[in-house]
């Protein structure tokens, strides 16, 4: 039983584990290319339902299968009060299900056989990070079904978990609406941040320049002395793959092997992956030199965000990444992909097992402002000055879920709360 992250419970609180307490279900996804089985009124939920913004519960999915997709993949339509886990990665999002569902390979859903179905969402929230360790893989992580079956959970009395699920709904409220005070200030920041970004990028940094036309309808005007060009003349573009997972000589290196794991800045010198020189030269992996700029193609993540990141070592890359060699200054075209992010996510769409794609063909022909190199350079400068401001009052905000910054007060016994807590496994919590 994986009863490390239980080291101690309350003595009429019971540890079981995960098989004893629910019914689990595995999911699968209906050919893609079967109309008949798309576009119905059964809900099925994969990851995408299920991110760090869904909420407690879920009740809709995004996707729907028809009756005849639903037979055809073998998946188990479960009752409402079911709890969907994301099962590969991102591993350990949770949400509570509003009605009947099923999920594909990407999740599994659990029907309780016994307690309080809102106090089983909040236990696997407190679970999580033990979750994402039982993690296996390499090119993708997931949670085997056997070792998500031994998860142990405590099980308090069935009116304590009633309890301890209406305390944590009423405090998770509070703290939530403080954190949307603080999002919201750190929204219009980022709005702040992006407009004067956008208007550097597409307009310069002279206002008294002589404007002319672009005749594209997201761009307007630019300088006069400014070109447009599609972004398929401004660069070539090159991508990777992935070494076999089952050759240890190609892995554990100093070659960085960048995915899009990696991408959470905008400048990289290292991955959390790491390749061999055997790899480099067994395959026809490409080591790109330090100045390339970075995308992902494929990947959850461009559902909301499109990472562009500039290498400042040679690294490789993964099939979900796309490298771009260009003549003009690499970091504005970097700063200039993200200024035009919502055009970029617009032209994404999403593959057969349910993961975002985007469409190089179409981001190849958007047509861009080229400034001379000259401003290009000045507008990289600029660029970096405005976001140094606006990253400085961003980190005057400050963000957390702790006692202090939330304002919630503490019981007054908050050390033997937190002691007791910490035994039953849960979120710490004070019903006082």
């Amino acid at each position: 039983m994986k009863i490390s992250q239980l080291p101690d419970i309350p003595r009429e609180w019971e540890i079981k584990q995960v098989r004893h307490i629910f019914n689990i279900h595995n999911g699968s996804t209906p050919k893609s290319g079967n109309p008949d089985f798309w576009n119905g009124d059964i809900d099925w939920i994969t990851p995408d339902d299920l991110g760090s913004n869904a909420g407690k519960s879920i009740t809709s999915s995004r996707r729907k299968i028809t009756e005849l997709g639903y037979k055809s993949c073998g998946v188990s339509l479960v009752p409402s009060g079911s709890i969907a886990l994301s099962t590969r990665a991102p591993i350990g999002y949770v949400a509570l299900t509003k009605m009947a569902a099923c999920v594909n390979q990407g999740c599994r859903i659990l029907v309780p056989k016994e307690g309080f179905p809102e106090y089983w969402y909040y236990s696997f929230i407190s679970a999580k990070s033990l979750l994402v360790s039982l993690g296996q893989g390499t090119t993708f992580m997931e949670l085997p079904r056997q070792s998500l079956a031994s998860v142990a959970l405590p099980v308090p009395p069935l009116d304590e978990q009633k309890t301890i699920a209406h305390f944590l709904d009423h405090k998770t409220a509070q703290i939530d609406a403080l954190i949307a005070k603080k999002q919201s200030l750190l929204d219009k920041l980022a709005e702040q941040r992006g407009a004067s970004i956008n208007q550097a990028v597409t307009k310069g940094l002279n206002d008294e320049v002589p404007m002319k036309e672009s005749d594209i309808a997201w761009l307007g005007e630019i300088p006069r002395h400014w070109e447009t060009k599609r972004l398929r003349f401004l660069m070539t573009m090159s991508g990777g793959l992935t070494p076999r997972t089952s050759e240890p000589r190609y892995w554990g290196g100093d070659i960085p092997w960048v995915s899009p794991k990696d991408m959470k800045s905008e400048r990289l010198s290292s991955s959390i992956d790491m390749l061999t020189e055997d790899a480099l030269s067994e395959t026809t992996l490409r080591l790109y030199p330090p100045g390339k700029v970075l995308i992902v193609v494929r990947g959850m993540i461009l559902a909301h965000t499109f990472p562009v990141a500039v290498n400042e070592v040679p690294v490789t890359v993964n099939q979900d990444m796309k490298v771009l060699e260009t003549t003009m200054n690499p970091e504005y075209l970097a700063v200039l992909l993200r200024g035009i992010q919502s055009l970029v996510l617009s032209i994404v769409e999403e593959s057969a097992h349910g993961t975002k794609v985007l469409r190089t063909d179409l981001l190849k022909n958007i047509v861009l402002p080229v400034p001379p190199r000259v401003e290009q350079d000045e507008i990289v400068s600029e660029v970096a000055r405005i976001s140094s401001q606006i990253d400085k009052m961003v980190s005057t905000v400050g963000y957390g879920r702790n006692h202090q910054a939330s304002g919630i007060p503490l019981c007054p016994d908050h050390q033997r709360c937190h002691r007791q807590n910490r035994r039953a496994g849960l979120l710490h919590t004070h019903y006082h």
